[in-house]
């Protein structure tokens, strides 16, 4: 079934459907699966499919020829965090039109029937940051942009996606801290968000898709992208944003300081030693550079481990990865709940 055209539906956010303190992640109510026979759990999360077991435990892919006809190694299986938030907009406009159109667009061509973990910032997730620095997102109103739509959220759990969303912590660092845990059991990740925060957590096994709304589709963005762009490995990626700074989320770099500390500086550097902390140190016994650049080391070492601290993703949030969620996502019902959900905005929009 063809998803009907998309209007440009704007709509101001319901009450964000948040947990109440200190209860546990919002879950997904799953639609159409099959009964697990063995499974026992609460009603949000009865009726779901056996998760697949790890990759290193599966031997259903073929093995490719290789160099040397020796056998290809098989590859990972995927598991897609969605950063929903982002995608709920349209400019500086909530959208549910946009958020409906990126969303059939990342099914159909992008995670398919892989796994997918929906990801929702939490009441107060900015407060952290903002205590360390006032700046922090101060351009931006309080509580806009947060929460969860319940329109957002039923379409979501009727695509039978798991929803996730923790008070008190950004979208970005419960991402960061489920990636953790499954690349632990042996798959590769892909997140899909516009954040560049995401950056600093590329590697081999793990990459980024992100919506580019100039030509219309998602687009992944590799370890080969980061480096060809950066001219450096994603390790140095926090590190290097620490001199750089971050305008969008009012974290000030230390151009402002030293006009001519700049990116080409800040690469040579960190090329050699690897990371902020270990520059740091360095400087502080022996010169590592131009005067500029040390003066800019020595003067300003804790201005830049502040800009550490704000910018790094945390890995530490009290959330726990659930088995089923690595289950095939059933796309039984995705095509249409889709488009009644866009038909049915459409027209009160008319």
């Amino acid at each position: 079934m063809p998803l009907p055209l998309l209007g440009g539906v704007t709509a101001a956010p319901l009450a964000p459907a948040t947990a109440a303190p200190g209860a546990n992640p919002l879950r997904y109510r799953p639609i159409r699966l099959r009964a697990s026979p063995s499974t026992a759990s609460s009603p949000s999360t009865s009726a779901v499919s056996s998760p697949r077991p790890p990759p290193s435990a599966r031997h259903s892919r073929k093995h490719l020829p290789g160099r040397g006809d020796a056998p290809a190694r098989p590859s990972k299986d995927r598991v897609f965090f969605l950063d929903v938030n982002p995608i709920c907009f349209r400019g500086s406009q909530r959208s549910l039109g946009a958020f409906a159109r990126w969303l059939a667009l990342f099914f159909s061509h992008v995670s398919l029937r892989d796994p997918v973990v929906a990801v929702f910032d939490g009441a107060g997730g900015n407060e952290y940051r903002r205590q360390l620095m006032p700046s922090y997102k101060a351009h931006r109103t309080r509580g806009v942009g947060t929460g969860a739509d319940s329109r957002v959220v039923d379409v979501l759990r009727e695509c039978n996606v798991p929803i996730v969303q923790v008070d008190g912590y950004e979208a970005d660092d419960v991402v960061a801290t489920l990636t953790q845990q499954v690349l632990q059991k042996g798959y590769r990740v892909v997140i899909g968000s516009p954040d560049k925060d995401f950056k600093q957590l590329i590697s081999e096994d793990l990459q980024l898709v992100m919506p580019i709304p100039e030509i219309g589709r998602w687009s992944f963005y590799t370890l080969r992208h980061y480096v060809a762009q950066y001219k450096c490995d994603p390790t140095a990626d926090l590190s290097l944003r620490c001199f750089m700074g971050d305008e969008a989320d009012g974290v000030p770099g230390i151009q402002h300081l030293s006009p001519g500390f700049g990116r080409k500086t800040a690469v040579k550097l960190l090329n050699k030693h690897g990371s902020l902390e270990n520059l740091l140190k360095t400087a502080a016994i022996r010169t590592v550079g131009k005067e500029y650049a040390q003066d800019v080391l020595i003067k300003h070492a804790d201005y830049l481990r502040k800009n550490y601290e704000v910018l790094s993703l945390r890995r530490d949030v009290n959330v726990q990865l659930d088995e089923r969620w690595l289950s095939t996502r059933d796309t039984y019902n995705g095509t249409s709940v889709l488009s009644n959900f866009i038909l049915k905005f459409n027209e009160g929009r008319s």
